[in-house]
């Protein structure tokens, strides 16, 4: 009889690849240090949010790649090495990006009626430059009717140059961006320049305003008060990434003097919270022409999801509506469901990211039914969505004849929730994207879901990465679109040995470990 001890297997937790979360959280990471001034950005200027998103993603593609190559090398190893690669890669990727600064500023005079400065260099702008670059504005008789000051940074000097231009103009502006145009300043001198544009335009007849992208806050919602104040023919209103609080969002309310006319509200990526959504929601009852109401990551939970779909019922004629990345949970999404019967016209719905859960999803796929009839886009990722809700989600998107794009990811659909939404987009003649990634899925559903959108003409895209497919399923699905490989996202987060739950933990352990070691990714302030 063999008595010798038995030593247990040892579990080891690989730190390669790192999961589609960790990859957001870096690209994240870096488009905050890009865009954040510091001694290079004052040498080489400073990047746009967006252009410095558009570099970020870049860069972790290509660090990713790098890393996975060197990790190739070293399959045995717990891919440590694969994650130093990937962090220095990045780094020295994102030193290169910001030592190059913006493209080079151009003045966009297409059509002689936009005047558009935010074509590149991101940089202060002082006043010799502003003297020079806003040149075609003082030019007597000009037809310029539309300002785009975004990207450029004024300080006091060139924006008192600037608002002596444009108070000559005023009177024929019909559109003014004014978004990312005092990045970096000292908070007393950004409010300056912003209360002088506000006095220099104060009164003209807009049909479009964009304050996005400067931090305003509260203080700098009431710095362009009287500019604010004046307008009563307002169509477009854009206050996205700027802040917006629950006293800024007050500010907002009691300063527009007219919303029968808006069109357009976007509040994107704002702190508003509760209590800020009550605010907005009394903005939204007074907009009866509403078409395109955007409020996503902004912070809001139950309380204020309940007001702001009480709110949307006096906005019939709303096409487009984006409350994704917020926390309005099953209550909030039953009020949505209450008030989506008003809402006939709705061609795109964006619910993502709003902890739906099953009760949540049922409840608006069933107003869905009912409503919305030219529907093109509808996304529901990221709800903890199971197959429990799947036959109403499923009856929901097949009476959808108009159906474009279809976003489910990130939900837990396994094989029987795929293969009922298979069977639902069937008849969907014009549906051209479909993204069921990261829902348990495994070989049948994803044979089934892959047969039937390569049976459409008009079909672009098939995304169910992240899943649980065998390497067999694999084959079989790439072997599916071997006449058209571009209609088939990548399937390098495929695991082919997935578990729904028994790797979770490990998976946490390992997810914050690299997280940890990321977490220190920063630009060294040295040439």
């Amino acid at each position: 009889m063999d008595h010798s001890v038995k030593t247990p297997p040892v579990l080891s937790v690989k730190m390669w690849p790192p999961s589609k979360s960790t990859r957001l959280m870096l690209v994240d990471r870096m488009t905050k240090n890009i865009t954040t001034p510091s001694i290079f950005s004052r040498k080489y200027g400073l990047l746009s949010v967006q252009e410095a998103e558009q570099d970020a993603k870049r860069i972790e593609d290509l660090a990713f790649a790098t890393a996975n190559k060197h990790f190739q090398n070293e399959p045995d190893a717990d891919g440590t090495s694969a994650v130093h690669v990937y962090a220095k890669e990045s780094s020295k990727l994102m030193l290169e990006v910001i030592k190059r600064g913006p493209q080079e500023a151009e003045v966009n005079t297409t059509g002689d009626t936009l005047f558009d400065l935010s074509g590149g260099r991101r940089a202060f702008i002082d006043v010799e430059e502003a003297r020079e670059l806003l040149m075609p504005l003082a030019e007597p008789n000009n037809s310029y009717t539309k300002i785009r000051f975004s990207n450029r940074s004024f300080g006091s000097e060139a924006a008192k140059f600037a608002v002596s231009v444009l108070s000559s103009i005023k009177d024929q502006l019909t559109e003014v961006d004014l978004s990312d145009f005092v990045a970096g300043r000292p908070e007393a001198e950004a409010l300056e320049v912003m209360t002088m544009f506000s006095s220099a335009l104060e009164g003209c007849k807009l049909r479009s305003l964009n304050l996005s992208d400067n931090a305003l806050g509260e203080k700098g919602i009431r710095a362009f008060g009287s500019l604010i104040k004046s307008q009563h023919d307002l169509e477009e209103l854009y206050l996205m990434n700027d802040g917006i609080s629950e006293d800024a969002a007050r500010a907002v309310r009691e300063l527009l003097p007219s919303t029968d006319k808006i069109r357009v509200l976007q509040f994107h990526n704002n702190m508003t919270g509760d209590e800020g959504a009550i605010a907005i929601a009394e903005i939204v009852k007074q907009c009866p022409s509403l078409e395109d109401f955007r409020c996503s990551s902004t912070r809001i939970g139950s309380e204020g999801g309940v007001a702001l779909a009480e709110a949307l019922e006096s906005c019939s004629h709303l096409k487009k509506l984006d409350l994704r990345d917020n926390m309005f949970g099953v209550e909030g999404g039953v009020a949505l469901a209450k008030t989506l019967s008003v809402l006939t016209e709705l061609t795109e719905i964006y619910m993502s990211y709003l902890n739906l859960e099953d009760e949540g999803a049922e409840a608006l796929s069933e107003a869905l039914i009912k409503s919305a009839p030219s529907l093109e886009v509808i996304e529901f990722a990221g709800n903890d969505i199971t197959v429990k809700a799947t036959e109403k989600l499923a009856e929901c998107i097949a009476s959808k004849q108009s159906l474009l794009k279809m976003n489910l990811s990130e939900n837990e659909l396994k094989d029987e929730g795929t293969i009922l939404i298979a069977k639902a987009v069937e008849g969907l003649e014009k549906l051209a994207e479909v993204d069921l990634s990261t829902n348990m899925m495994r070989r049948a559903g994803a044979r089934a879901l892959a047969q039937t959108v390569l049976k459409k003409h008009s079909f672009k895209l098939l995304n169910i990465n992240g899943n649980f497919i065998s390497e067999e399923g694999v084959d079989e699905v790439n072997d599916m679109f071997k006449d058209s490989p571009d209609k088939l996202g990548p399937l390098d987060d495929n695991d082919p040995e997935g578990e729904d739950f028994d790797d979770e933990e490990e998976e946490g352990e390992k997810d914050n470990e690299l997280e940890a070691k990321l977490g220190g990714l920063k630009i060294k302030q040295e040439e």
